[in-house]
């Protein structure tokens, strides 16, 4: 869309080791080769603190799915699977919906999503996944670190750090919420 403002960035990583589920976001929003906002907040907890979600794409498009997802989650109580699949039916065929631009990685004790407006609904292997400008990057040096002695929030912590050294639209301003 040729009127819209080029907006890039974020990096949204998810790690799962230990008994402990960490998801980190970036606090960077670039639009062009400039940055307009460095503290953002991209990942916020659900239902209650049993569920972690974090958003790349436009904010409020995110913040539309955040909000389709709460209530799927309240309809479908401790069935965080459900309520992602249900939420990728509707984004994927309703009209509205499906217009809107963003990705979202969900996770709660047990499970791990990334949820898309394609239909896609994929549960990672090895328990890391990542979204965004900078997701490869703090992806690939999450699953390096996977086997040393660091904790979950230090894993993610570290990789989004290197992502901050690599990519332009990610800054070392975290937002990172925890479930043990």
């Amino acid at each position: 869309m040729p009127n819209f403002p080029d907006w890039h960035g974020t990096t949204i990583l998810a790690v799962r080791k230990g008994g402990s589920t960490v998801i980190a976001g970036d606090g960077q929003v670039s639009m062009g080769q400039t940055i307009v906002k460095g503290a953002a907040r991209k990942v916020r907890t659900l239902a209650g603190g049993r569920v972690l979600a974090g958003f790349a794409g436009a904010t409020a498009d995110a913040f539309t799915l955040l909000e389709r997802l709460e209530a799927k989650l309240e309809q479908y109580p401790e069935q965080l699977a459900r309520a992602c699949v249900d939420l990728a039916k509707d984004w994927r065929t309703d009209r509205y919906l499906r217009r809107l631009e963003a990705m979202l990685i969900v996770a709660d004790r047990t499970a791990m999503f990334t949820v898309t407006g394609v239909g896609d609904v994929l549960e990672p292997d090895g328990g890391v996944a990542a979204i965004g400008s900078g997701g490869n990057y703090a992806l690939a040096a999450a699953l390096a670190m996977l086997d040393s002695d660091r904790d979950a929030e230090d894993i993610a912590r570290k990789a989004m750090g290197i992502a901050a050294d690599i990519c332009v639209y990610t800054n070392r301003n975290l937002t990172v919420e925890r479930l043990d």
